[in-house]
């Protein structure tokens, strides 16, 4: 072989060589660029992930907000009194919700005659033991509480007036009222005596019972 086709091979091999190295260096550019790319777009898929959990999570919390029973609240229109008489005499205390929401009862209504001091006392607990009754009185619905008065001094004498407060949560919470219905001028007759209340109920025979005169 002459010197001549020597240095051609020679020249041919070196190019040859370049060519490789800048093809090698090309693929590794366009795979580290690859690379960069997904690992963008997984950042990318997983922040816009968190962000629709995230939104979820806070439409659950308003939802929860916007489903809170609110406490019932008495009123002279809210709260009626009607007497029954014989052998399982009792003044039944009606309430009515008169909105378009659900509301809660707690324990017994509160129940304050011709200006009494303190509140006839409960049948079921007493204001520093309470049993824990809670009712949800549906949309115009309603709730029942009984006084028996089927003796001589659970019946007592005819009222002039109540006020009525409605408990909280605990014995210790605040009250809603409180309001007074005047008798007299609803033309109702109601006898009270040394007799005591039950406990709220979702409907009057079950308020009858608890009060012992359910038939």
């Amino acid at each position: 072989m002459t010197a001549r086709r020597s240095r051609h091979r020679s020249a041919a091999y070196a190019a040859l060589a370049l060519g490789l190295a800048g093809s090698l260096a090309l693929t590794g550019c366009n795979s580290h660029s690859s690379k960069k790319s997904k690992k963008s777009s997984s950042s990318s898929s997983k922040s816009k992930k968190r962000k629709i959990i995230g939104g979820g999570a806070a439409a659950a919390g308003a939802g929860a907000v916007s489903r809170r029973v609110p406490d019932c609240y008495p009123s002279t229109y809210k709260v009626t009194f009607s007497q029954q008489t014989g052998p399982k005499s009792h003044v039944a205390v009606k309430f009515k919700n008169s909105t378009s929401r659900d509301c809660k009862l707690y324990n017994a209504p509160l129940l304050r005659f011709n200006n009494a001091k303190k509140p006839l006392p409960l049948l079921q607990g007493t204001p520093g033991h309470l049993d824990g009754t809670r009712i949800t009185v549906p949309a115009h619905g309603y709730a029942y509480a009984v006084i028996p008065t089927n003796t001589a001094a659970t019946k007592g004498t005819e009222q002039k007036s109540v006020a009525i407060d409605f408990m909280g949560i605990s014995a210790s919470s605040a009250t809603h009222g409180p309001v007074t219905v005047d008798f007299a001028e609803k033309r109702l007759h109601i006898s009270v005596g040394k007799s005591k209340v039950t406990n709220w109920s979702s409907s009057i025979h079950g308020a009858q019972l608890a009060g012992g005169v359910g038939k």
